[in-house]
């Protein structure tokens, strides 16, 4: 952390961004040490915030500023045989996004170290640490040490972000979420890298999303975020990569917490559906290959659906649920498929009104129907209600015929109502020749890594 002191107070330095002044990095780090330890205003902190969404910063103002921000707390330290092993992956967000249960345990079945420390939902898109709350006894809230034993033990885990880890973080992030300085590239890019510098990371791999349920609904957009994260890891130390996804269409065949907890262990026994598997091999395979523990992508891919296929991913995974407070015999029963998680009380159908291919399911009414029957929240310590969530019956590529069931939802209370089964069946798009491709589109990466390009293995 930066502890000289630079010959301007904080008004000089807002004032210096407002006028679309560089910062230096002692400026930067004055900030950042402000807002760790509480002596700069919260009015001066928003008024930085909407200085640097106005005006942007530089990329060495950005590096400097996700620098510092990593250095406001703890940085996780990894004992030697651990060297050149420790991984994670970042997404962006979106619906029914549960990659990080299946490709944490298969990274650490092909023998990586995997600390990924996630987050909660909020707004339309799902959390990871909401899903695997949804199992009785998971604790998200593992100090360091633990940490630690559990890599060592298990090779991955899966928790929340301490009070002493990139405390500067989040700070700021709440005051970004008041200000209206969320979608600042430099603030996004500063936010993400340094939690994943703070892990202290070999690789990691970024799945940035695009689509009608992402972010960035054109490509050209998350593209722009993509490289920014990709240049600003590496600046940091950190070998990194990311992946342009599709998020038109909810991903796998469930939405909602306890569902794709479901849905998980059964892409972990080799069972799930391809769009799911897809994107975890190609996630994985590219860390693989970025830590040497694969020779190619291709070989990187082979591994990872090899793990799924002979349990050693789904062992890892019950391995990791135990290590974290989930009793013995309740992660041996939900890893065979006996009924461990609390179910919703209610179910309902709907059918299609006319026959054809399923050509789309529109992911964005699909979440925000999910959201207000309670599986979604609107401030981050509101309670969700882990058994609201929807079967897709039928999925991209699917012949379908009129009065076909094709989605199953889930719920409790409040009721299904007639505009929500209107905005679901409207969801539904029906049609001669379903249009597919491949759910990554892209790889972006360093010129120092090859430049950018599909870099997923066909």
């Amino acid at each position: 952390m930066c502890t000289s002191q630079p010959h301007a107070n904080v008004p000089e330095i807002i004032g210096k961004k407002r006028d679309k002044m560089d910062l230096s990095a002692e400026e930067i780090g004055y900030f950042v040490q402000g807002v760790t330890k509480q002596t700069i205003q919260e009015s001066q902190i928003g008024a930085m915030l909407m200085a640097i969404r106005l005006q942007g910063m530089t990329k060495e103002e950005t590096m400097n500023l996700t620098k510092e921000m990593k250095n406001s707390g703890n940085v996780l330290q990894w004992p030697k045989d651990f060297s050149g092993l420790v991984v994670d992956k970042h997404s962006t967000g979106g619906v029914g996004d549960k990659v990080s249960l299946i490709l944490a345990p298969a990274l650490a079945a092909c023998g990586c170290k995997v600390p990924m420390i996630s987050g909660r939902g909020l707004g339309h898109t799902g959390g990871t640490l909401d899903k695997l709350e949804s199992i009785p006894g998971f604790n998200i809230t593992q100090s360091p040490e633990q940490m630690k034993d559990i890599l060592k033990t298990v090779g991955c885990c899966i928790v929340g972000q301490t009070a002493d880890l990139v405390p500067a973080d989040k700070k700021l992030y709440a005051i970004r979420d008041v200000t209206s300085t969320v979608d600042s590239l430099p603030l996004i890019a500063a936010s993400i890298i340094s939690k994943k510098g703070a892990e202290s990371l070999n690789a990691l791999i970024l799945d940035v999303k695009y689509g009608e349920g992402a972010l960035y609904k054109e490509i050209h957009g998350a593209r722009e975020l993509a490289q920014y994260l990709v240049d600003v890891g590496n600046h940091l130390g950190i070998q990194t990569a990311a992946a342009l996804s599709r998020m038109d269409n909810p991903i796998g065949r469930c939405v909602g917490n306890s569902l794709e907890v479901i849905e998980s262990i059964e892409c972990l026994k080799g069972k799930g559906p391809k769009d799911l598997e897809e994107l975890v091999s190609c996630l994985g395979s590219h860390l693989l290959h970025m830590c040497r523990k694969a020779e190619s992508l291709k070989a990187g891919e082979k591994a990872i659906k090899d793990v799924l296929k002979d349990g050693s991913a789904l062992a890892k995974f019950q391995a990791m649920l135990v290590a974290q407070g989930v009793t013995t015999d309740k992660a041996k029963d939900l890893c065979q498929g006996k009924e461990v998680l609390t179910r919703a009380k209610k179910q309902e159908e709907l059918k299609a009104q006319a026959g054809g291919v399923v050509q789309a399911i529109h992911s964005l009414p699909v979440a925000e129907v999910l959201h207000e029957l309670g599986a979604g929240r609107n401030q981050p310590d509101e309670p969700i209600n882990w058994s609201v969530g929807i079967e897709l019956l039928k999925t991209v590529g699917d012949k379908i015929n009129k009065g076909d069931p094709w989605i199953r939802i889930h719920f409790e209370n409040p009721p299904l109502s007639e505009k929500q089964m209107s905005l679901l069946q409207k969801s539904l798009v029906i049609g001669e020749k379903a249009q597919e491709g491949p759910l990554v589109t892209e790889i972006i990466q360093t010129q120092s890594q090859g430049g950018k390009g599909h870099s997923c293995p066909p």
